[in-house]
């Protein structure tokens, strides 16, 4: 039987699931005879599990018991803890329950044949949240799998339906992201032209918005509540039960203007402080709700504008916005989107269900033979194994109802030769055609999919020849996506030189064709032995920011670990070939080949990264609060330098990371606020590149003036010498983006730290400040003990004590790990 295809939609808030038979798309129902199934997880006091609507109209009136919105948290350590179950659960550990249940709905029929299925992603996923969407895959028993990003798997369902040529736009906003795609489509074959969108933009943004502005105020002016009731655990109910109501009042204005938040005491069940039992009634518009949603929109219409600019076109060259995901359903929205756009609404696919419609039709384009699930190839060949090395090439995969074959010969034509071929299928015959190198006809193929074919060859004297291969397949498919485009620039983390600064190795950039395949060289920049505990380090970071590398997003880090060989040793100075491979999903594939050892080691043994802990729900609010600050105090530093508007827009950013932090236990809000902080530094970061021969101007000026304040009178005539000769080097290499400046500014930097270490006055001044700051130490008994001997230096006046002293106390102090880095040091080089 004919492999079948099913694509999943594995939502936010809702999923979907569909099959695709090579000509058809269905849809599988949910139980209750509903298109998408919610996402939401119930368990009862009795244990018993319940998952889809049922699970979703309970889990707000016993929350404690729910599980909701974990797609959010998919790539982290986020646990979410359900009363009555002795372990908490992970968000892989939900969504592999959401994909059993989608499972279930497929017949019987379907499950006794081999499947492959798409399971769809946010383009703005990363490493680590794909690989816990195939961990949940893995969980749920679902055999072969591929991953792919939901504007692919939009645009796929509109080009089902699509007839015409032309540019288009994706405009999909789901419970919980907004993805934009720009595709130009042609003769039924399409490209991706570019993709962005906003991480935390979606239908449960705008309930937020509704329950934070209307319903919270609402309920402090009717009942006796703490100032803090939306973080307060005894009104955790009433605060589900508020977005819940706030979440069908919204769905209720996409069919009328005006509406209630409404419900019952009795259905919510909660009092207040003064014993009151609390309803809510409170009267709501399509009016203002429009203005609660004005800022979201405006974000997501510039993410939209930013996809076009970064092709260059302009909304005068886009035919249509083709509205996909629950809340477009909203009337309100598409148009405010489509005249801000300027461009003409569509909604030509059904937004609930496109998604994972578009995913089931891509399945089929994927050859599950491969162990990397690549695209199935769009030419194909066959070998009869006679006359003269006869073969034929042929259109394997074409949107078209005809696809061309062409004879190919060896050196010898054979007189009177033909061949004839046939549909098994239908019936079609084409009739003997002369057997000639280069004889091309057009087979008709007279259905979607699968349309199988056979070859016959005769002789000059018209009998026929047994051939090795007979049999051709060429598959009439709904739409080709030709270029899918990578949604973000990913690099691995190199040394500029061996004592440099850090760069980034782009392995793809935005915008780069998927998939997509490569080699980098670097070489070691110290020996590794075999069996020893140290590694070779290759950080994989996602973004462009060149300077600091750790202001882009660490999603992954590869070790080639002394424990992973047996014998030798890797020298220092060894080419390390990095082979690479990123998939159309984005994934990515290492290989690092050791030809000194004669070893390859693959990713696929120790990918991982700290990604996982940055929204710790333990470590959340202290996280928040230092990565924001130290952020912050950048941009104060440069803002004495430069005036950039870029600057601000950073610090609203930082100011609402910061805000986060009164709601600090959601760990929806915490992913929101570390959002917040990555786009600050992109800010940042665009605001120092545009001005950095005048930031660094200032930063030579302010070592020269802490030298000159510091450092000259107890300086020796060689080391002012030095210290000019190293400012000269620094101006020289203002404008090198090679790690030059920055090795000079050390240097500069290392010279005034030499006079320091030397000067009375300033040995005790850091002497006193590691004294007075206990908390920073680890080993409270060392700590006293080095205090000890600090202290009698001091009196003694012996300098050379009081410097060893102080040598050793920041040998033992905690060392802060910077924002988003890891202990593995990078110890590799880019080599050739």
């Amino acid at each position: 039987m004919a492999m079948k295809y099913v694509g999943i939609d594995l939502g936010t808030t809702n999923s979907a699931i569909c099959s695709f038979d090579g000509e058809n798309v269905r849809l599988y129902k949910s139980p209750e005879q509903n298109d998408v199934t919610p996402s939401a997880l119930f368990f009862d006091k009795r244990g018993n599990k319940y998952i889809g609507t049922r699970a979703y109209n309970n889990a707000a009136k016993d929350p404690s018991r729910a599980a909701t919105i974990f797609k959010r948290f998919m790539g982290t350590d986020t646990l979410i803890k359900i009363a009555g179950l002795a372990q908490p659960l992970t968000p892989e550990d939900c969504s592999s329950e959401i994909l059993k249940a989608l499972f279930s709905y497929l017949p019987e029929e379907l499950r006794d044949v081999e499947v492959g299925t798409v399971i769809t992603v946010p383009a703005a996923f990363n490493q680590m949240q794909k690989d816990a969407t195939i961990a949940a895959a893995e969980m749920a028993g679902i055999g072969k799998v591929a991953l792919l990003q939901e504007p692919v798997a939009a645009v796929m369902s509109v080009m089902r339906v699509r007839k015409k040529d032309g540019v288009f736009l994706i405009y999909d906003l789901g419970g919980g992201t907004l993805d934009v795609a720009i595709a130009e489509s042609t003769g039924g074959r399409v490209s991706l032209l570019a993709h962005g969108g906003v991480a935390m933009c979606g239908g449960r943004d705008f309930d937020l918005l509704i329950f934070n502005n209307v319903v919270k105020p609402w309920l402090r002016s009717k009942f006796n509540l703490p100032s803090d009731f939306a973080i307060d655990p005894r009104f955790n109910v009433l605060n589900k039960m508020g977005i819940l109501a706030s979440e069908r009042a919204k769905i209720e204005l996409s069919q009328k203007a005006d509406t209630v938040i409404t419900m019952a005491e009795t259905e919510i069940n909660v009092k207040d402080l003064d014993g009151e039992d609390i309803y809510f009634d409170i009267e709501f518009s399509a009016e203002k709700l429009n203005g609660l949603m004005e800022d979201k929109i405006k974000e997501s219409v510039a993410a939209t504008r930013e996809a076009l600019e970064k092709v260059q076109l302009s909304p005068q060259d886009v035919d249509s916005i083709v509205f996909v995901g629950g809340p477009t359903q909203y009337k309100p929205l598409r148009d405010k989107v489509a005249f801000e756009m300027g461009i003409e609404a569509s909604t030509e696919v059904n937004p609930m269900t496109a998604v994972s419609e578009g995913a089931a039709l891509f399945a089929e384009s994927i050859d599950w033979s491969a162990e990397n699930r690549t695209r199935k190839e769009s030419r194909g060949s066959v070998s009869t194994g006679s006359l003269s090395d006869l073969s034929f090439n042929f259109i394997a995969r074409t949107t078209n109802p005809k696809a061309k074959i062409v004879a190919k010969l060896g050196d010898a034509e054979i007189s009177g030769a033909e061949f004839q071929i046939d549909n098994l299928d239908t019936g079609w015959s084409s009739g003997r055609i002369p057997l000639k190198n280069g004889a091309a006809f057009d087979l008709p193929l007279g259905k979607m999919g699968d349309n199988n074919f056979r070859v016959f060859v005769f002789d000059g004297a018209g009998r026929p020849q047994k051939i090795a291969n007979d049999r051709i397949l060429i598959a009439r498919t709904t739409a080709s996506v030709d270029a899918i485009p990578a949604s973000k620039s990913v690099g691995i983390e190199s040394l500029t030189k061996i004592g440099g600064s850090t760069e980034l190795v782009y392995l793809v950039k935005e915008g780069d064709s998927l998939p997509k395949k490569g080699r980098e060289v670097f070489a070691a920049t110290e020996s590794l032995r075999a069996g020893s505990p140290k590694a070779l380090v290759f950080k994989i970071w996602e973004g462009e920011i060149p300077d600091p590398v750790s202001d882009n997003r660490l999603i992954a880090t590869f070790e080639v670990r002394g424990s992973d060989f047996s014998d030798g040793v890797i020298a220092a100075g060894a080419r390390l070939l990095c082979d690479y491979e990123i998939l159309d999903s984005g994934n990515i594939l290492l290989k690092v080949s050791v030809p000194s050892i004669g070893s390859d080691f693959q990713s696929g043994r120790n990918f991982y990264s700290r990604q996982r802990e940055e929204i710790s729900s333990t470590t959340a609010e202290r996280d928040i609060s230092e990565k924001a600050q130290a952020v912050m105090d950048r941009i104060d530093e440069i803002s004495l330098v430069i005036d950039d508007p870029r600057l601000t827009d950073a610090k609203e950013k930082l100011s609402l990371a910061q805000a986060s932090l009164a709601d600090s236990a959601n760990p929806e809000e915490s992913k929101r606020a570390m959002d917040d902080i990555q786009e600050a530094k992109k800010l940042l970061s665009q605001a120092k590149n545009d001005n950095l021969s005048i930031i660094r101007m200032a930063e030579i000026d302010q070592l020269v003036e802490n030298f000159d304040s510091w450092a000259r009178k107890d300086a020796k005539p060689t080391e002012i010498q030095a210290f000019e000769n190293a400012v000269k080097m620094a101006k020289r290499d203002i404008e090198k983006t090679n790690g030059d400046f920055e090795s000079s500014l050390r240097q500069m930097g290392a010279k005034i730290s030499i006079i320091l270490w030397r000067q009375p006055d300033f040995l005790i001044g850091r002497f006193q400040w590691l004294s007075s700051h206990p908390q920073l130490f680890n080993d409270p008994v060392e700590y006293a003990r080095l205090v000890k001997i600090g202290n009698e230096g001091m009196r003694t006046d012996n300098m050379d004590v009081l410097r060893k002293t102080c040598w050793e106390l920041m040998d033992i102090q905690i060392k802060k790990v910077s924002d988003d880095d890891i202990s593995a040091v990078v110890n590799i080089v880019r080599g050739s």
